[in-house]
């Protein structure tokens, strides 16, 4: 990302783009010097449950000059909540949601039960808020239809990785690694093929087979990825004032074709490396700890299944690419008790 800014057409912004991107790296090793790091990381989630979702309800319900948005053409009430746009939403109640449903199976299971009562009962009415914002404005469940698609494959992997518990058998790595590489497949053939493979989820969420206008945006802008398929046009190079107002939107809602439009073939083999290389730890983690690997996996498959329609995994400091992130950067640690030594 750094390198390619060489080659953008307005390195300037580039550079101040690509220095947004190092928080996220920088806070993820901030969570290595807590005692324990997987403790500050189920912190983290919980607290930022707790605090964004039931201030993303109060913004909409009671301040919407804050908490909602319409479409600047369609005219469309959109809750937006926290963030900046309802997409933005449906991944911070994705993420929320996921979590909440994960903690409190693994309670039911007999772990961590030494927490207060209370903590129970709060879990499951965040849960319901979050269930509640996911609907949307007109109590339609696939209100943000990608976030929820994205919640079943979370939901689904979860469930299987359970099974497979169960049955006391061990994961191998290709399953997981063959789950990643079609997804990404998926993506890319998606942008190909005009969306084709994708219609029989649009048609089961009530949306129409261009992905709300989606394929068209695809058409658009893959001949113009394809005129520097290899390097791209450089991190943080394509979207700019003027092309955000030649084509009314500011991202390429896929975030594998925004990888490709910045970042070329090259970008999107090195995305495949890091996906396939966090997937590998998660299927370690699993022989450590079952119940942070199913976490882990689970985010790692929604997050690219989310990203189909949406673009995010092009950015680190989008929500859910820093929830990988921050597991990545965990997973590297290996901290002996005997010795008291750090090694990555």
């Amino acid at each position: 990302m750094l390198v390619s800014i060489l080659w953008s057409n307005i390195p300037g912004i580039s550079l101040k783009r690509w220095i947004r991107e190092t928080p996220t790296i920088l806070m993820a090793f901030v969570v290595l010097t807590e005692a324990s790091p997987r403790k500050a990381m189920e912190s983290i989630l919980r607290r930022s449950t707790f605090i964004l979702i039931p201030f993303s309800l109060l913004l909409i319900k009671f301040f919407p000059e804050y908490g909602v948005e319409y479409g600047r053409w369609s005219g469309i009430q959109m809750w937006i909540g926290v963030t900046t746009q309802k997409n933005g939403l449906g991944r911070l109640c994705v993420i929320s949601a996921f979590f909440l449903i994960w903690s409190l199976v693994r309670r039911r299971q007999g772990i961590n039960r030494s927490v207060e009562k209370y903590q129970t009962y709060m879990e499951i009415f965040v849960l319901l808020i979050t269930i509640f914002i996911m609907r949307g404005p007109g109590g339609n469940f696939f209100y943000s239809a990608t976030s929820m698609y994205a919640m079943i494959m979370g939901l689904l992997s979860y469930l299987g990785l359970l099974l497979v518990r169960k049955s006391a058998k061990s994961l191998r790595f290709g399953i997981v690694a063959a789950v990643v590489v079609f997804i990404i497949i998926t993506g890319y053939l998606a942008l190909f093929n005009g969306g084709s493979n994708a219609k029989l989820f649009t048609s089961t969420a009530g949306r129409e087979s261009t992905l709300t206008g989606r394929t068209e945006v695809w058409a658009a802008l893959l001949p113009i990825a394809l005129q520097q398929p290899l390097l791209g046009r450089g991190y943080g190079g394509f979207w700019t004032p003027a092309t955000r107002d030649a084509f009314k939107i500011s991202e390429a809602h896929s975030g594998y074709l925004d990888v490709l439009l910045e970042l070329g073939f090259v970008g999107v083999i090195l995305l495949s490396m890091f996906l396939l290389s966090s997937s590998r730890k998660a299927q370690r983690e699993l022989s450590r700890d079952y119940d942070w690997g199913m976490l882990w996996i689970s985010y790692i498959i929604m997050a690219l299944v989310q990203n189909l329609t949406e673009s995010s995994i092009n950015s680190l400091y989008s929500h859910m690419s820093a929830v990988i992130i921050f597991f990545s950067v965990y997973s590297t640690s290996i901290f002996s008790r005997r010795k008291n030594i750090f090694t990555v």
